[in-house]
């Protein structure tokens, strides 16, 4: 009875191919959907078959590949490293990161649970910029992983952001300026024109020692065409009177040939920044907690100062969004006073026609509209500390 049981044939089990050894198992799921799958020995074949049934009778759903390859997390770490390569000009200061991930989680598979993720990322002692760094590649790394069909979702979404307090806007007062020119002059003169092109144009360092060529300045127009920001779109940058006058003087000296800035007077290599000179001149002007970034933020802030609205201010510094551009909008008192004083006036204004209005309701007799405008006009003239 036993050995009848033994040789009897299991519906939805056979050999792929006769005296492998190798099982496999056919079956409807619960979807209605007809599924195969390899698994091995006859008698594990016969067991997972009749677990495939249950769960079909039971309507438990399948994922759709049972037996997909299994993607470890190296593997989409180390795909996001060559895509960076390839794409991303600072993709050196995200390899680090991606070696530093690959070691806490390289051999687990890709589909890693937020729970770990979350434990893992909270354990580190960040500041919340670099939380939000590190946030930003691990992030990548999943993005492209799904591209590449290497992973289902992407569980850093969930991981959230922490909040940064962005509240530091260094610009340049009048006296470090004085100063800090006077060091360029007296030691680094070469280099006077770079500095007067980023106080007066606000790009960023690659936008103005990587990005642009001689190709891209306009001496008719008075502008400048920079093909990539960091945004990725390209953008056209106003010169005024300064910045005009420091691309021609670097003309002159290149003979409109070569890198803009060279290393040297007649040099075909290109500066890739200032920092060689700069936090030198910084130093010595005693300009303190000062980088080259801050010529940006003093380039933005002079132009709010200077009544500038912050679409414009926004669209010249080449933002994304005027949430950046907002970081400024403290440095507008003088706006700001100036729409109290219209408030003021405009109260005034309407507290002489309540007046007039109540004095003719009285029985008095009714104000003239010449009265009554001049009045008006006499009290927009005292709030706005004008005369008539």
């Amino acid at each position: 009875m036993n050995s009848q049981r033994s040789t009897k044939r299991e519906r939805g089990v056979f050999e792929k191919e006769p005296g492998s050894g190798v099982w496999w198992i056919r079956f409807i799921d619960a979807e209605g959907a007809l599924r195969r799958e390899k698994v091995g020995s006859k008698s594990a074949a016969i067991k997972l078959y009749r677990s495939r049934k249950t769960d079909a009778m039971e309507g438990k759903k399948l994922p759709r590949k049972l037996r997909a390859r299994q993607v470890r997390f190296g593997e989409i770490a180390d795909d996001y490293l060559a895509h960076a390569k390839a794409n991303n000009e600072g993709w050196k200061a995200d390899k680090d990161r991606i070696a530093t991930l690959k070691d806490a989680f390289g051999n687990r598979l890709a589909e890693i649970p937020i729970a770990d993720l979350r434990e893992w990322f909270n354990a580190q002692e960040w500041k919340p910029s670099t939380f939000n760094r590190w946030r930003t590649v691990l992030r990548s790394i999943y993005k492209l992983a799904i591209e590449n069909k290497k992973a289902e979702s992407n569980p850093v979404p969930l991981l959230k952001r922490w909040k940064v307090a962005d509240n530091r806007i260094r610009f340049l007062s009048a006296a470090e300026e004085i100063r800090l020119r006077n060091v360029i002059l007296a030691k680094y003169a070469q280099h006077l024109p770079e500095f007067e092109i980023a106080v007066n144009t606000g790009m960023r360092r690659k936008e103005q020692y990587v990005r642009i060529d001689w190709s891209c300045v306009d001496f008719l127009h008075e502008h400048l065409f920079v093909p990539q920001s960091k945004t990725g779109k390209s953008r056209y940058v106003n010169l005024n009177a300064e910045a005009l006058g420091a691309f021609q003087t670097l003309h002159v000296r290149t003979k409109g040939e070569g890198p803009i800035f060279a290393a040297e007077r007649g040099s075909k290599a290109a500066l890739k920044g200032a920092r060689h000179w700069f936090e030198d001149a910084v130093i010595e002007a005693k300009v303190e907690d000062f980088t080259w970034h801050c010529l940006r933020h003093t380039f933005a802030s002079r132009l709010v100062m200077a009544g500038v609205d912050l679409r414009t201010v926004a669209d010249l510094m080449g933002h994304a969004n005027i949430q950046m551009t907002m970081r400024y909008a403290h440095l507008a008192q003088a706006h700001k006073a100036d729409a109290l004083k219209k408030l003021s006036a405009f109260n005034a204004v309407e507290r002489k026609r309540q007046e007039a209005v109540i004095l003719f309701s009285a029985g008095h007799e009714k104000p003239t509209d010449t009265t009554t405008d001049t009045a008006a006009k006499n009290a927009l003239a005292v709030a706005t500390g004008g005369s008539r």
